[in-house]
Parts: C-alpha cells; structure tokens; sequence
C-alpha cells in the first residue's frame, strides 16, 4: 500500500497536489522542508516551526552522527523527543557531507576513501575515522527516528565525466539494493536517490533502476551543484516521466523561490533548502512583489542598508508572519547593525513564513 495519495493534477502543467502519510502526522504536498541540519533549525525553536505551521523538517544524519551521537539520542528516545518535535522529519543520508570533504575546495585530501562496500571518512569536528555503509546509515535512521529516510548515495561534484557519473551512479544503485534489504518492515519510509550528473542516458537509466527496487519515494540528486538552472530543468524534464506517478518526488537542495515553483510545474512534491535561513542571517529577506505567481512575484530586501534606517513599515506588508505584524523595518536593520542576536530569530521567523507561504500559493493555483 502506497503512503502517498494523488489528490490532483493541473490541466495546463505536471504540478500535482497530494497527502503522504507518515507518522507523525499527514503533509499536504507540493511542501517546503526548513533545515534542522543539527537538530534545530538555525535561530528557531521547534515552537516557532510550530506556530509557522510547518509539518516537516530535514535534519542531517552525518552531523547527528558525531554530534550529538547515537547513543544520546537513543537515550533521549529519538530525535523528535530530544528536540521535542511533534512533526515529521526527513533524514538525509550523510553523504553529501561525507563527499564534499572530499571535493576539490578542501584542504585534506585525505578526508574520504570511497569503496564499494561504503565511505571512510575522518570526522571535521575532532578528526576521529569513522565508516558509513549502506546498512549503518539505515541504522542510523532508525535510531534517530526519521519519518522518512534516504539512502546512501555519492553524489558527484559538477561538472562531471561520463566515466566518473556512471560509476557513481552504479555504486548508488548497489548501494541502494543494500539499503532496501536492511530497511526493516517498519513506518519509516525509505527514499531512493536518481544520480546520473547532466547526461540523459544515465539519469533515465538509473531512475528505472530504482523503480526495479522499489522505494517509498524518489529524490533526485546531483543537482544545485553548480550547474545552469536551465540544466537543472532539462534534468528533471528527462527523469519525472520515469518516476512511479503514485509515489513522492523530492527535488533535494532547491532552491530560489521561483525555481521552486518551476519544478512543481514538472511534477515535483517536496523540497528543501538553506537558501531561506542562511540568507536570513545575512540580512537578506523576500517579500512579495505581486498576489499572483507570475512573473518575478518578489523581491529581495537587504535590511542592513541605511535607507532602512528611518523605515518604519513592516519588512513585508502582505505577510502575517510575527516579524512583519510587530515589528519595522527600522528596527530590524537596528538589530542587525547592534549585532543583537533577535535579528537572526526575527529574520529567520519572516523568510522561513514567506517560503512556507509560497508552497500554500502554489498548491492554491493547482
């Protein structure tokens, strides 16, 4: 029985509407997941993703790992009970983290060793060496208590050889048939991951391949690595006609406000990105530009310019977050320039509101 329910289709695109059940609660897709990468969503309480009336958040199975790691979590009664998270939550499987640090931009070469049987790696925080399997990552999950889980999977840095996306793409399908077989017959959904970097062929093919596996939902992978938006679309273009329309699709890491909507219209369910909150914390805040979604339907504001200064109108005046209906734009680029930590939390509270908004708005129009 699938946990995913197809509740409608657009008449003029491939955007869709439908329920996933999981358990902790019942999500309404197309939905946005906030990033609790270390079991907090950066500045936020789990109260205020509450009152932001989100149902899931993404937290990261790597850093979790090694900080705080599994045997407080297990103590604490899984990670909703230690953050005290009535909600869902989606674990991602480590090894994006994993394998940046082994990308060119870092220092030790060394970070990595990659083979089939998993991924040695040497922890960032106290240079410890730990190895992550397929099978431990599900274990990890497990212990953590995910809602819905994903497998472990390399993901290649853009741009990519043929040579170097099609052995990624094969380790990921082994390693995924691995994950399958010790997912225990439990609540907690399993997703599989389609690699393939920018070329047409790989990414078709293994997206069949996962679909001979058999997983409660498909994420595609390797993108917002780099690569032209176009590509982006063109990859999912290829890949969602060959994806099990009674199954969720998750689009991992995207993105800006309107490449999300761009691939709600090509048939995508779930999303998450840092881009809302780390973006927050810079000062940089969205807001509305039309009622409509067409068009450039916002604008970005850089709240820490002077001619916020003596601005007392809310940062967004067609929002009906708790930063915009108490407080101004002056005070905000105050909190800011005084390096008052609350501009982080009031910052975030707005651009986190406004993207949650933003998949009701969509889910409107379908």
């Amino acid at each position: 029985m699938s946990n995913f329910k197809l509740i409608k289709k657009d008449k003029k695109t491939f955007a869709r509407k439908g329920i996933l059940h999981t358990a902790h609660g019942n999500l309404a897709t197309p939905f946005f997941m906030p990033i609790a990468t270390k079991a907090s969503v950066k500045a936020l309480s789990s109260e205020d993703i509450l009152d932001l009336k989100s149902g899931i958040i993404l937290s990261n199975t790597y850093h979790l790992y090694l900080r705080p790691g599994m045997p407080v979590i297990k103590k604490a009664g899984g990670l909703h009970k230690f953050m005290n998270w009535p909600g869902a939550i989606l674990t991602d499987s480590g090894g994006y983290q994993v394998f940046s640090l082994g990308s060119k931009t870092h220092h030790d070469k060394n970070m990595v060793k990659l083979s089939k049987k998993g991924v040695e790696f040497r922890s960032t925080y106290d240079g410890s060496k730990h190895i992550l399997t397929p099978e431990k990552v599900i274990k990890i999950q497990e212990t953590i208590g995910s809602d819905i889980m994903m497998v472990l999977d390399e993901c290649p840095a853009y741009p990519a050889t043929w040579e170097k996306a099609k052995a990624s793409m094969e380790l990921t399908t082994h390693w995924a048939e691995r994950a399958k077989k010790s997912h225990k017959k439990n609540k907690q959904l399993l997703f599989g991951i389609v690699q393939g970097s920018s070329y047409k062929e790989l990414r078709i093919q293994h997206a069949n391949d996962l679909k001979k596996i058999g997983f409660d939902g498909y994420a595609i992978g390797g993108l917002a690595v780099g690569e032209p938006t176009e590509k982006m679309y063109e990859v999912l273009d290829w890949v969602i006609p060959e994806l099990p329309e009674d199954k969720p699709r998750y689009l991992m890491g995207v993105g800006k406000p309107e490449q999300i909507y761009e691939a709600v219209k090509r048939g995508v369910d779930m999303f998450d990105c840092v881009i809302p909150t780390r973006n927050a914390r810079h000062g940089l805040l969205y807001t509305w530009r039309t009622k409509d979604l067409k068009g450039m339907f916002y604008q970005e504001i850089r709240i820490k310019q002077s001619k916020y200064r003596m601005d007392m109108k809310p940062v967004d005046s067609n929002c009906n977050c708790i930063t915009c209906k108490n407080y101004s734009r002056s005070y905000l680029r105050h909190l800011f320039s005084a390096e008052e930590p609350l501009a982080y939390r009031l910052a975030t509270i707005h651009n986190v509101n406004f993207y949650l908004e933003l998949m009701r708005r969509i889910g409107r129009n379908i």
